[in-house]
């Protein structure tokens, strides 16, 4: 569409001098009012286009239908709110494109408000904002029912068909406060976050639950299963007791690395501060070996030098072994991509960011309409292949062959 000037600069001036435009209010309304001026005008075109004829232009009239008078109808704006004067047909036939029969809202606001939603803004800011650039009085009501628009899309987001394999999932829960019964209560939401053939990153699903249990986690690997996941290669997976036993539930072949970064995290939970730095260079050696056989070696010199002293920091590297040395197996290209679930943890950390300003949520609709707006907002960045991917999947095809 071309560009033409509603309002020349000469006309501007003019209003000036007669100080009808004084302030920023001034030019809103005369915008308001030009806006007015266009949509009638385009109301009154939609109508001639449907009857064959122009208003009063008998000569060229070939319908039996005629015009009918018109009826007012207020519609919202960026610029607050306009009445128009809707024309009507004799017949009942015209349905108008430009602000259709049930359209009460003909600005961008839904959007706005959708927009500052997304980045974590309270209601009250957003009616703030909303009052102050537009002067809208916008109710807490209000906004949560346009943003309520988006559960619909969300709902079906989160029962759509999947790709039949998965080179790698990372899985986590990250935890909010939400009312429920009159009270307060922890809620889990358990993440995925897959690894396509492809090569590209994505949010695979996220679900509401109760505390993190490996009975939920359970729950939603038979939700993949039955969204059309046929095969997982990898799962990295955090220290949660029962996590392993629900993935081999659903997919037995799928192989399970423990998250190296937790590891160490718990480990260094029980340590003096005086001994955390020689024990964690003492420890990099077991999780940095270029073989399962060098990292047993690394692991049995740190249990002779720390073992009796901080135990329960050691034990744990013996007794999850063997979902900890599933990185051996594999080149370092696959190694760094399954050792940890950092990954989801960054994802969690921006989710945190946006959600920071709510110390609990009213439903789990409430919760799940902000992180699903959050996460529509990160992922657009996700547009690069995995680095080495061309590498990567060749490798893969190799380890796990007839299985891609």
């Amino acid at each position: 569409m071309s560009k033409k000037k509603l309002i020349d600069k000469q006309t501007i001036r003019e209003l000036m001098k007669d100080g009808q435009l004084k302030d920023v209010n001034d030019i809103q309304s005369l915008l308001k009012e030009q806006l007015k001026d266009i949509m009638q005008e385009m109301l009154e075109a939609e109508l001639d286009h449907e009857l064959g004829y122009s208003k009063y232009d008998y000569k060229n009239k070939e319908t039996t239908n005629s015009r009918n008078g018109s009826r007012s109808k207020k519609v919202r704006s960026d610029y607050g709110e306009v009445e128009l004067e809707v024309p009507r047909d004799r017949n009942g036939e015209f349905e108008p494109v430009i602000v259709k029969k049930n359209q009460r809202d003909i600005s961008s606001i839904d959007d706005q408000v959708i927009s500052m939603y997304s980045k974590g803004m309270t209601v009250r800011d957003i009616q703030e904002h909303l009052h102050n650039l537009y002067g809208l009085d916008v109710s807490p009501t209000m906004i949560s029912q346009i943003t309520d628009k988006i559960m619909p899309i969300i709902k079906e987001w989160q029962h759509r068909p999947l790709q039949e394999v998965y080179v790698h999932l990372v899985m986590d829960a990250i935890h909010y406060k939400v009312r429920q019964d009159g009270r307060i209560v922890n809620k889990a939401v358990y993440i995925v976050i897959g690894v396509t053939l492809d090569g590209l990153k994505e949010v695979v699903g996220m679900w509401v639950g109760e505390n993190e249990t490996s009975k939920f986690w359970l729950k939603v690997l038979t939700d993949l299963q039955q969204r059309g996941v046929k095969d997982i290669l990898i799962v990295s997976i955090d220290g949660l007791n029962g996590f392993k036993e629900a993935i081999q539930a659903v997919y037995p072949d799928a192989k399970i690395q423990r998250c190296i970064v937790h590891m160490i995290r718990n480990s260094t939970r029980y340590l003096s501060w005086k001994d955390r730095k020689t024990f964690t260079m003492d420890l990099k050696p077991v999780y940095q070996a270029l073989n399962e056989e060098a990292a047993l070696m690394a692991l049995d010199e740190l249990e002779a030098k720390w073992g009796e002293k901080y135990y329960i920091a050691v034990k744990p590297w013996r007794d999850n072994w063997d979902e900890i040395a599933t990185m051996f197996e594999y080149p370092a290209e696959i190694r760094r991509l399954i050792y940890t679930t950092n990954s989801i943890e960054s994802f969690n950390r921006q989710l945190r960011k946006v959600t920071k300003s709510k110390s609990s949520f009213p439903t789990d609709d409430s919760l799940l309409k902000i992180l699903y707006l959050a996460m529509m907002d990160i992922t657009k960045k996700w547009t690069m292949r995995i680095k080495d991917w061309g590498k990567i999947i060749n490798q893969l095809a190799i380890h796990f062959k007839g299985r891609i």
